[in-house]
């Protein structure tokens, strides 16, 4: 990670914003039926990936005197689905840790918010539903979202791009929902 730290200011200068993107899940089934290796997975991608941004980014924000983390957690850690418990858990884990980052880092001049989209068409889109990604599967998942849509990645990168913001400068620990109702 230092490696990489290093690589991407000689590429760019400096870095104001980390987004922290990375995900995975398990397939949709009851929590018993997950082995330890997905939860690993889950976990090691979805929570530690924070930590190691943190670890490698935060005394670079210190350093230039603050910056922005944005990191991807879904609506799942505000209001989950059945049979999806630790991917669940480990976005609840995101919101939660975003939180703690930014009280502790807010002296520094650090802002950590979260972006929690609903169930978007992606390459994990079968694995969220469980079940074969077919219209009539897709129409039983919509249904429960009431502006009537998946998530797209302009909705979740427009929420990112207003977190960054200098027009955001003074909003940290929070978990925007761009998830057309879900969570009402």
């Amino acid at each position: 990670m230092a490696a990489l730290l290093a690589a991407t200011l000689d590429a760019f200068g400096d870095v104001h914003v980390v987004v922290n993107n990375a995900g995975a899940t398990h397939r949709n089934r009851p929590m018993l039926e997950v082995d330890e290796a997905e939860f690993d997975r889950v976990y090691a991608v979805n929570v530690k990936s924070l930590y190691l941004t943190a670890k490698h980014f935060v005394p670079h924000f210190r350093a230039r005197g603050g910056g922005a983390f944005v990191n991807i957690a879904s609506t799942a850690g505000v209001r989950p689905r059945p049979g999806l418990t630790w991917y669940n858990g480990s976005k609840g884990a995101v919101i939660t840790t975003s939180r703690s980052m930014a009280a502790e880092l807010g002296p520094d001049g650090i802002r950590v918010n979260c972006v929690n989209p609903v169930i978007g068409a992606t390459g994990l889109l079968s694995e969220f539903m469980g079940v074969e990604d077919t219209p009539e599967n897709r129409a039983r998942f919509i249904a429960t979202i009431p502006m009537g849509r998946f998530s797209t990645p302009e909705d979740v990168a427009n929420a990112c791009l207003y977190l960054a913001s200098e027009e955001a400068r003074f909003v940290t620990g929070v978990s925007i929902e761009v998830d057309g109702g879900r969570c009402v």
